[in-house]
Parts: C-alpha cells; sequence; structure tokens
C-alpha cells in the first residue's frame, strides 16, 4: 500500500492513467476490492471485477477494457485461455501471482508480472509497461 499521502498524491498525479476502464481478474473478493482502490487511486474511472475466466469472457463480450490485471491461479483454474484472448484482442494486460516470474507459463513468461501481495507502486509501473506511451 502506499506509504505516504506524498506517494498518493504523485501517482493521482500520474495522468496515464486516468480514465482507464480496466478489467481485474481476481478470485478473492478482498483482494479484488484492495486492487480496486489502488486502480482508483492511480486514476482509473472504472474496474469491472471477474472472479474466473468465464465471466471475465462474458465481460468481454459487452466491453472493451484498456487494460487488465489477471490472477494467474483462480482457485484452481489458470486464467491463460483468458489472456490469450485479450491478446488476440490487442488488449494489454499483466498478470498477478504470488509465485512471481517463475509461476508463469511460457509462453506467457515475458509477459510483466505484478508480485502479491500487491503493492501500488509496483502495480503502477507494471501497468505502465504495457500501456502505450501516452
Amino acid at each position: 500500500m502506499l506509504e505516504t499521502m506524498a506517494d498518493l498524491a504523485q501517482l493521482a498525479g500520474n495522468a496515464r492513467f486516468r480514465g482507464l476502464k480496466v478489467l481485474l481478474v481476481e478470485d478473492e473478493i478482498l483482494i479484488s476490492f484492495l486492487v480496486e482502490d489502488m486502480l482508483t487511486e492511480l486514476g482509473c474511472t472504472a474496474v469491472w471485477h471477474a472472479k474466473g475466466v468465464k465471466e471475465a469472457i462474458a465481460i468481454l463480450a459487452e466491453k472493451r477494457p484498456d487494460v487488465a490485471v489477471l490472477d494467474v491461479n483462480l482457485a484452481g483454474e489458470f486464467v491463460y485461455p483468458l489472456a490469450a484472448r485479450l491478446d488476440q484482442a490487442q488488449i494489454p494486460f499483466v498478470f498477478a501471482t504470488g509465485y512471481g516470474r517463475e509461476g508463469i507459463q511460457a509462453p506467457w513468461s515475458r509477459k510483466p508480472v505484478v508480485q502479491k501481495p500487491y503493492d501500488t507502486h509496483a502495480l503502477a509501473s507494471a501497468l505502465r509497461s504495457v500501456l502505450a506511451p501516452g
């Protein structure tokens, strides 16, 4: 989490995140809300929650996020089929896992990874790395 109000001001002032719509795929509801708070602090305006691949695909059928944050292991279900859909649709995404980069299967191991537990600075950095300059 954020260390000081100055950190919050610096992150919230990052114009890159203002107005972004985020698909957040996380099976733990409390973690999902914590990450939503972080994304809101960064300036994102919409966070669409999904707790599994099927639910996320249903959201994608109706909405197009600017970026996605994907928990790798969703109660025993891997998120890779969703990652493939996002990749095909050219929607940038980052993975989140407690296992670090070693927990990501090939060919996905080159994608940015946010180490759990979530940290706002690490999340912002990972998102910045996949978003087009702008």
